[in-house]
């Protein structure tokens, strides 16, 4: 069933369009063109040399990109997954807590084709691509755990408090700007730093980023321990709903 709505997830976004699911790698080449004119041409901004910026600015660029499109693509969906389905809801032996599966799934596939077309960069523009670059699925796991449990959370609270799904998309946003996408956080001031390795982005951006970019191994045992972090979230956020699922319809 989950492989199935999944499948319904990717094809059904492109479904009716010219170039169908050719888009999804369309989609990341325009996304990167606007980011790195914006801030790359007209701010000027430049990654310095010390923050490992020996890579062109649109390359770093999209590694934080690729990261944050995965998270900010599951919560501001994740608000209205139970309200947008409402037919699930009366069908009682229909597993409502199946429904964050496929969102997280469809978004895994975008995040992976845009890594192909990161790769697709790297050897356009500067001629080389490290073989480490493969280790990128690894560090979306622990992040997809803590997706899990919070798109759980989300799916729940949408239905009781439809507010939620207005404030997602700012939400989605903060994390963009107040993460390492954009700026090395160890340029920042200190205090600045505290509040950038808070969002919790930061860690995976700069995981994907070593291994995408600098050629090395990631960090195993900080890795170890966010997926620990992720079961966690995961387990407590299942909990969550399953524990507020019972009224659902009635409040549909």
């Amino acid at each position: 069933m989950v492989w199935e709505l999944t499948k319904r997830e990717v094809l059904g976004r492109y479904r009716g369009a010219s170039f169908g699911l050719a888009w999804s790698v369309i989609s990341p080449f325009l996304m990167l063109g606007v980011y790195a004119f914006a801030f790359g041409e007209v701010l000027k901004s430049r990654w310095p040399q010390s923050a490992g910026g020996n890579h062109s600015y649109a390359v770093i660029l999209f590694v934080g990109l690729i990261v944050h499109g995965f998270f900010a693509e599951c919560i501001t969906r994740a608000a209205t997954l139970i309200v947008a389905n409402p037919n699930f809801v009366k069908r009682v032996v229909f597993p409502l807590d199946i429904l964050p599966w496929p969102m997280v799934f469809s978004a895994i596939f975008h995040a992976l084709i845009n890594t192909c077309v990161l790769a697709l960069l790297m050897l356009a523009t500067e001629q080389r691509l490290h073989a480490t670059i493969v280790l990128v699925p690894i560090i979306f796991m622990p992040l997809m755990l803590v997706t899990l449990g919070v798109s759980w959370v989300l799916a729940s609270l949408g239905v009781y408090l439809r507010d939620i799904s207005q404030v997602m998309p700012v939400l989605a946003t903060a994390l963009l700007f107040l993460s390492s996408a954009i700026v090395p956080v160890n340029i920042l001031p200190s205090a600045m730093q505290r509040l950038f390795y808070m969002n919790p982005l930061t860690f995976f951006i700069d995981q994907a980023r070593i291994v995408a970019l600098v050629g090395a191994m990631p960090d195993w045992s900080e890795l170890a321990m966010a997926t620990a972090i992720g079961f966690v979230v995961a387990w407590l956020g299942h909990a969550w709903f399953m524990a507020t699922q019972r009224g659902f319809a009635d409040v549909l």
